[in-house]
Order: structure tokens, then sequence, then C-alpha cells
């Protein structure tokens, strides 16, 4: 296996001693490469990436502007009308032609201008939701993108990591990596570090990670060994290239309409034809040339075939305007889900809450110590209450928080003076009580801050925590307790059996160097530790833990939680001679309960406000989280999730129920506690199968199945791990849950506007092919003929000015509106449901009616004009074509006002989309130019009109923006009547 190393080797890497491969590697594993040598590697090897498929050439993409079956056909009748006009002797220019082809021209030009958008915003969100690494550079650990990853990076695994690159493990403590995307192996495998031989198959090299896996328990650290494709990963990127992304439902929608409206308007265009020759008959190559180029038009007109440009530039700007707002999608057509959302199962911790977690509370077998202090600065003070006093004198109070001669209180037995603790003074203050409740409350914290990763320093002013925000509480708590931190440094850790979601704990194995002793120190939630405690710790003695002081600890987890405080306890118990090398979770047996903590994580300011806003949208909240029932319970009854003194179910309650048992209780329950992983997962299937839109949060990598099961998997972006940001949707950048509910009323908005601009663009469309349609079969109705050459052939609309609608009109509007901002409440709707189209009946029945009345106010301003017919007129056909000309194209940006909400008035908010109004104005100056300037009057045949007749055919194309206005009054006359929607309510 080539690893691509400065320097040769012979043996591949598994095979090789860790310390021989860091000096092949030229690196040094406790330093880690420098910034120069990364340069240098990053040059010779290149980044860490898969290889991708070769990007189309430019001259392709351009050429796929051109690759739609109509586009052939009007490519097919410019050919046919070049040599019509050149069999009638080539006189003038081919005028039709000509502008049919730049009319093409431009319009591949705005499709590619469309997509390179999209592409542009795709990449975006690429890089915004790239991988990233943990690795030792210059000495100092830091976080990079993956993709910056070279052979001889020291990587720093933990726990919900994705591998960034393959390596040979340097060190693992209780490692263990999921392989199934390489190996097919489900279960996790268990990684060492040890040196392996002979023949050893890539699922057995316990020695080495891979590119592509993911850490799902332990730490380790490993030297990069190779990148990109020289990865095992790499190896089978050519299965990965041939993978085609699947379209959203809302592109198959629109595809199947394209494709049903195209067979429509072929056979339209097939009898439009057909009638204008048997009606009017064809005397002359030029004239049938103008049949077809009118029916090949009115094809490419009617069927809207810039959609799915337009789609991905609307979905790309607001997928980008989310992500300002710490809402990134990883996929544009994600967004379709988000307006379907009814439930947000969300974690407690940090996403409700500030995730600023403070140690408030230390509850042993003497009493209660209270801390003081917020937040993750070091400063605050303790007071001592005895178990039998509801408080104590000042000088207690200052024993706590000042006695520097006391001890750690580590050691189990009476004789041993450091073990103690004591001082003189502190004990004639405050008494035998305070002093063992001091000794308690000290065992406390140093047993929760040696079986901890946290770690606190303090930034620009300001203290930053690395790891979890739980631990870090301890390390905290042990500067306001006098000479804690000290002697926690007497500790040295030699093993640890990670915290799992399924133990709910974690413990160490640490060395104490005055004592020469080994402890294990394990900290978890308090009544599951209980469980594994046989003795607690009375001042300097242990004693057993009958069943009367196991109820008084749990009464003390019950109260402490209905308090909102978040319960973990601490035990420990000395080491057997055999244990030192330990570190897995059967040394959790046998322990010495020192106390429970109370740690406070005030609910975010925002939440409350959110969870509101979500339930008045009909989005339901249910609260999922690890912590005591009570706990969760307090939280939701202050967030509105539920009501005062509402139900919360427990992880261990949903084992004893079957699956359809389950979908009953998730009807009625929204607060679930001490869940497990799994139980995440059969929560989100439940809440599928009784028909609900899913979206779920989630942080760690156990998560990651139920992330990947939910409809809108959310993953957080500042305490997540890579492999939850893999299996998302969603990445929250403030793990916030107030910006899962924005991101979901923005997701409607744009939902909502994609709505908009479809009614938009096929009612204007169907206008076009109304005019056409009834101006040939009413044409002797109407007075449509050409008094001045009665054998000339008569069309309502040419196929040059179809075409030049159909331009002007479709897309830049069409684009305004697609970041049109909120018109109609969308919050105040139920969620959308998924099966349900958005061309759903209502908007085809307002599409036709908009469509039809556009057709027919073209005519009727055609006719008016026009000597005969319905309305006397007294003006030439080419003025009567240009003014229906004309009213068609106001008509159809008057229509762009309206089609911004099908309830509300146009006038409402009118003036809140400026896009929309450059748009209109654009394409008002462009109509003027064409029917003004002689150049484009050739080119289009129109004829000048006055400015009393465009303000005729401004007052005709209103009378669509009126007639609509209307429709919506009625509407919203009946809105008003009919029962308002039960959205749903918070949970019992």
């Amino acid at each position: 296996m080539a690893i691509g190393s400065p320097t040769a080797r012979t043996l591949p890497p598994h095979l090789t001693g860790a310390r021989e491969l860091s000096d092949l590697l030229e690196v040094d594993p406790d330093v880690g490469l420098s910034s120069t040598e990364v340069e240098i590697r990053l040059a010779e090897h290149g980044p860490n990436e898969l290889r991708s498929t070769d990007r189309v050439p430019l001259w392709r993409r351009v050429l796929a502007q051109f690759q739609d079956p109509l586009v052939y056909l009007l490519l097919v009748a410019i050919v046919v009308s070049i040599t019509a006009w050149v069999l009638e002797g080539a006189q003038g220019l081919p005028v039709d032609a000509i502008v049919i082809g730049a009319i093409l021209v431009l319009n591949a030009v705005l499709g590619f201008v469309q997509e390179a958008k999209a592409e542009d915003a795709v990449a975006a969100l690429a890089t915004m939701t790239a991988a990233s690494s943990s690795v030792l550079r210059d000495g100092r650990p830091t976080e990079l993108p993956s993709a910056d990853l070279v052979p001889g990076d020291v990587l720093l695994l933990s726990e919900g990591d994705a591998v960034g690159a393959d390596a040979r493990l340097l060190e693992a403590s209780g490692l263990k990596v999921q392989e199934a995307a390489l190996t097919g192996e489900s279960a996790a495998t268990v990684k060492s570090a040890t040196s392996l031989s002979g023949e050893v198959a890539l699922a057995d090299r316990v020695n080495m990670v891979h590119k592509g896996t993911a850490v799902v328990e332990g730490v380790g650290r490993a030297v990069v060994t190779a990148t990109g494709m020289q990865s095992e990963m790499g190896h089978i990127a050519a299965l990965l290239d041939r993978t085609e992304q699947q379209p959203s439902p809302l592109q198959v929608e629109i595809a199947k309409v394209s494709r049903t409206l195209g067979a429509l308007v072929i056979g339209i265009a097939v009898v439009v034809m057909a009638t204008l020759a048997l009606v009017q008959g064809a005397d002359s190559p030029q004239e049938w040339v103008t049949i077809l180029l009118l029916g090949v038009s009115l094809a490419v007109a009617a069927v809207p075939e810039g959609l799915p440009a337009i789609l991905s530039v609307v979905l790309a700007i607001g997928v980008r305007a989310m992500a300002r707002r710490n809402a990134v999608m990883k996929h544009l057509h994600s967004v379709e889900t988000l307006g379907s959302a009814s439930v947000i199962c969300s974690d407690k911790t940090g996403t409700l809450t500030r995730n600023e977690m403070t140690l408030r509370t230390i509850v042993t077998a003497s009493g209660r110590v209270e801390l003081s202090g917020t937040g993750y600065a070091p400063v605050g003070d303790a007071v001592l209450v005895a178990a039998d006093d509801a408080g104590t004198d000042g000088d207690a109070a200052d024993a706590a928080g000042t006695n520097g001669d006391a001890t750690d209180a580590a050691g189990t037995n009476g004789d041993a003076a450091d073990d103690a603790g004591t001082n003189g003074d502190a004990a004639d203050a405050a008494g035998a009580a305070a002093e063992d409740l001091l000794v308690e409350a000290r065992l406390v914290l140093i047993g929760g801050s040696v079986a901890n990763n946290a770690t606190i320093s303090e930034q620009d002013g300001q203290w930053v925590v690395h790891g979890d925000p739980t631990e870090a509480a301890f390390i905290v708590a042990s500067s306001k307790l006098g000479e804690v931190t000290e002697r926690i440094g007497h500790y040295e850790r030699r093993a640890e059996a990670p915290f799992t979601s399924e133990r709910k704990m974690m413990s160490v194995l640490a060395h104490h160097d005055d004592r020469a002793e080994n402890r294990i120190f394990t900290k978890g939630a308090a009544d599951v530790l209980l469980d594994r405690c046989v003795a607690e710790r009375h001042g300097d003695e242990v004693v057993p833990l009958d069943d009367a002081a196991r109820a008084r600890h749990l009464a003390v987890v019950e109260a402490l939680s209905a308090e909102g405080y978040r319960t973990l306890g601490v035990a420990y118990r000395v080491a057997d001679d055999g244990e030192p090398g330990h570190h897995d979770a059967d040394v959790e047996h046998d322990l010495v309960l020192a106390g429970v903590v109370g740690i406070i994580d005030p609910p975010r300011e925002e939440a409350q406000a959110a969870v509101a806003a979500a339930h008045r949208a009909g989005v339901r909240t249910i609260m999922i989280t690890g912590d005591h029932p009570a706990t969760a319970q307090r939280i939701a009854a202050d967030l509105g999730i539920i009501a005062e003194g509402g139900r919360a179910a427990a992880g261990v309650e949903l084992e004893r129920l079957d699956d359809d048992a389950l979908v009953d209780l998730v009807r009625e329950v929204s607060v679930y506690a001490r869940v497990a992983p799994h139980h995440k997962l059969r929560i989100v299937d439940a809440l599928q199968r009784d028909g609900h839109v899913v979206a779920m949060t989630g942080d760690g990598v156990n998560d990651a199945p139920a992330l990947k099961s939910a409809d809108i998997g959310i993953a957080m972006g500042i305490t997540g791990t890579e492999v939850t940001k893999e299996a998302s949707r969603m990445i929250l950048g403030d793990d916030n849950f107030a910006t899962i509910v924005a991101a979901i009323h923005r997701g409607r908005i744009i939902f909502d506007n994609i709505g908009k601009f479809l009614r938009y663009m096929m009612s204007s469309n169907l206008g076009e092919v109304v005019t056409v349609f009834f101006g040939i079969v009413l044409a002797g109705v109407l007075g449509l003929r050409d008094t001045a050459n009665p054998d000339a052939l008569v069309v309502p609309l040419l196929a040059t000015q179809i075409l030049w609608i159909n331009m002007v009109t479709d897309s830049v509007p069409a684009l305004a509106m697609g970041v049109d901002p909120e018109i109609d409440d969308v919050m105040a709707r139920p969620p959308r449901r998924p099966d349900r189209p958005i061309l759903d009946r209502p908007m085809w029945a307002r599409i036709l009616f908009t469509g039809f009345l556009m057709g027919a106010v073209t005519l009727l301003t055609m006719d008016l004009f026009l000597p005969g017919g319905l309305l006397e007129g007294s003006e030439s056909f080419d003025l009567a074509r240009t003014a229906g000309f004309t009213t068609l194209v106001l008509a159809q940006l008057l229509n762009a006002l309206s089609s911004r909400s099908a309830a509300q008035s146009s006038f409402h908010r009118m003036f809140r989309n400026p896009w929309l109004w450059a748009a209109i104005g654009l394409v008002v100056a462009l109509q003027v130019v064409v029917v003004h300037v002689p150049v484009m009057q050739h080119a289009f045949t129109t004829v000048p009109l006055s400015g009393l007749q465009w303000l005729v055919c401004l007052a005709m194309a209103s009378v669509v923006l009126w007639a609509q206005e209307v429709v919506k009054i009625a509407h919203r006359a009946w809105a008003r009547h009919r029962p308002a929607p039960v959205l749903g309510a918070p949970a019992a």
C-alpha cells in the first residue's frame, strides 16, 4: 500500500511499528508536522480529496442549453425559414430566422448564467459543510479541514470524529471505529496500536484507521499514511463517481408537469397550424413557414422549460440566506422538506438551553454545599449547609472557600491525616458536621474533575470550554472550594472507560503520586450510578449503603431534578493490583458514593418564544434528553413544551412498548428522559408511522442513525461530531433551537415563493396559448383581419413576438419573485402535507382563470382597435396586433404582482420587493424599445403607439389585476367564516 511518504518504505504501515513509521515519515508524534513542512507535502501530494467526476467543459455546458426537444423544433423551423427565404429569391434579410436565432441564444445565455449561480451555491454549501479533523501541528492541537491533511500529520481521534485519512495508530484507549462503509462489517471494530505481522485482511487491521470511517467510542492518536486517492477509500472512488443523485419530489413533479404540458401544447400547436391552414390557407412557402414558426413558437412559449434552472437559483439564494442565519442546508432541495415539518425532536442541552453549565450544589451524606457564580469564569464562593441545619454562619462559609490546610480526602481510612484534610480552625468554626461535609464535597469535585476530558482557558478575556460543558462545570467548581484544583494535580490518569449513552457514565483509573495508590473514579447519571455503589462516604469513613440511604439519595435526585437541575453522581474505589491497565466498563462495580451534584443549564431566552412560534405554525416540539425525568419536566414546562405537571416518559418505559404501543405514546407525550440513542430512532420511526414529517437534532456519534432516519436530520455545528454532521441534512451554526424554527419559517417562505413564480409562469404562458388559439378560431367574430391586405395570413401574435414575451417575462420577473419577502403569514398555516403537490387544485384553478382572462383581455384589446368584430375600431391590423402584444406583456407584469399571494391583495406590502419592481421596470423599458425603435419594429413587426394607446393597453391589462382582486376578496371572506384549523397544543 503506497503512502506517499517522504522516505521509501518496504512494509505496509499496518506491519510497521509505530515508532519506526514515525521516523520514516519524519514526524515527532508529540509535536506533529511544522507548518512549513505541511506546505511542502501539500504541494507534493495535493489536497486530501477523492477524485470527483471531471468538470464538464464550458462548450458542452453551453451546448447543453440547446438540448431540448422544443429547441430542436425551433432550430428546424429556422432552417426551413431560411430555405424558404432562399427559394423566394433571398430578398432582404431572413428577419424571422435571425430574430428567433437571437432569442434562442439569449435564452441559452440566461439558462447558463442561472445554472452557474446554482452550481456556485452548491459549491459554497459543500465548503461550509466540509469535514474537519483534529491534528497536532507545531506542537499544538489544531482543527482544520480534512482536505488539508498530509502524510505524516498526527491525528487526534475522539468519539464522533470522522476519520479524515488513512492512518496508523500510535496509541488508543477504548477506541472503536465503525468501518461499515469500507469493510461492510456492521459492528464497530475495536482498535489498538499493537503491531501486526503476516498477511492481514483490511477488516482485521486493528492498528489502522481509514478515511471515511467514524470513531464511535474512545480516543486515540494516529499518524497519517495515505490521503486522497491513495487511501483505501480512494481505491473505490471510481464506484463512488458512478453514483447518481436522485431528483427531489419537487423536481419530479415539475418535470412531470412540463412533460404533460409539452404533450398537450404540442397537440394544441398542431391544431392551431391545421386550423390556420384550413381556414385561411397558405399560398406561398413563406406563409407555410409562418404557420410552422407560429406553432413551434407557441409550443416553446407554453412549456416553462426554464423552470428547473429558475428553481435551482431560487433555492440557492434561499439556502445561502439561511446559511447566513446559522442554518446550513447541505442540499438545495432539502428546503422542500422544511415546509412540511410537523414535529421537531430536540435535545435539551445546548439547543433549548444555553449550554452554560454551572455546578451550583453538591449534596453528600453530611449536607449540602451551595456554590455561587455563573458560567465558566472560575469565580465564586461556597456555603456549607449541614444536613440537620438549614444554614450556617459566615465562618463556615469562609472555611469552605479558604481552608488551605484541608486535603482532598481521597483516602478511605481515618488514620491518614493527609486523607482527612481537616483544619483545626475550620473544625472549631463549623463543627464536626461541617468538617465532614467539606471533606465529602472536596472528594466529589476531585472525582468529577479527574474523570473528566474537558479543559477551560481564557481567550481575549473570555473563558472558553474545550470539551463537554458538563465536565467543564466540575473544573470551574473545583476552583471555588479551597485547594481542590491543586490536589487534583496529584492524580495521573492511566486508563479510561469512556462515557457511553448506554451506561450513562464514564470511569478513569488514576494514580496518586504521593500515596502510590490507584483509584477508579466514576461519574455519571446519579440514579444509574447508585446501582453500582455498595457504600457511601461519611467524612473520613466509608459506610455501607443501605436501603434507607439509597432512598435518601434518590429523593435528593428527585428534588434537585424538580428544581431544574441536571444531576450527576460521583463515586470511587481503590483499584485492585491487577487493574492498572484495565480500561473497560467492568471496573464500574463495588463503588463508594461520594455525592451528587446539581448542575444548572438555564433555558435560552429565545427558546420559549421559538416553541410558541412553532406551536402557532402547527409544529409540535418534543424534547428528548438523557437527564432525569423531573429535570426534563421542569425545563419543558418552563419553555411551554408541556403544561405544568405534564407527563415525561423514561427510556425504561419505551423498552416495554412494542412499535404500535409506541405510536400511541408519541401522540400524547412530548418529553422523553433517560433515553438511549436507539430510543431516539424508535421515536422518529413511530412519529413517521403516525404521518409526521420529523426534524431531529443530534450531536453525538450514536445520534447518527436517528438523524439519517429523520426527514430532516439536524446536526449541532458547535458541539456536534463530524459523524452527525455527515449524517444530517442541516447543520446549526449556533446550536440554537430558535434557529431551527427560523429555518422552518425561511423554508416555508422559499417554498411559498416557488409557488408564486409557478403560478405566475404557468398562467402567463397559458395566456399566450389562449390568445393565439382563440385568436385564430374566433378571428371572424373578433374582426381579426388585415383590411389593407385581405389575402394575407392573419395571426394574433407572430412567432417572434411570442418568443420575445417568453424570454422577457418568464425569467426576470420569475427570479425576482423567487426572493420575495413574506407576504402571507406562513407561520399561521399548518405544515404542508408531503403528498400534496405544489400545483394543487386551487392553484390550477387560479392558473386557468388567469390564463383565460389574460387571453381574453388581449384579444378584446385587438378587437377594440380593429374595425368590425365585437367592438368597433378604426386602426390598422399591425397597430392592433402591436397593442395586443403590448397588453399581453403588461398583463403578465401585473399578474406578477397579483401572483405574490393567493389571498392577500396585490397592494399589501406592494413595495417590499425592489427586485420585482426593477424587473417590471426593465421589461417595460424593453417593450418600449421593441415598439418604438425602428430596427426592433422591423424585427418584431410592430408600429409605434401613442400615449393614449399605451394607456388603453395598460387599462385593459389591469383587468387581470382587478379581477384577481375580486377573487381574493371572496377568498378572504370565505376564509373568515370557515372553522380555523386546530394546529395542536402542548402535550399533557
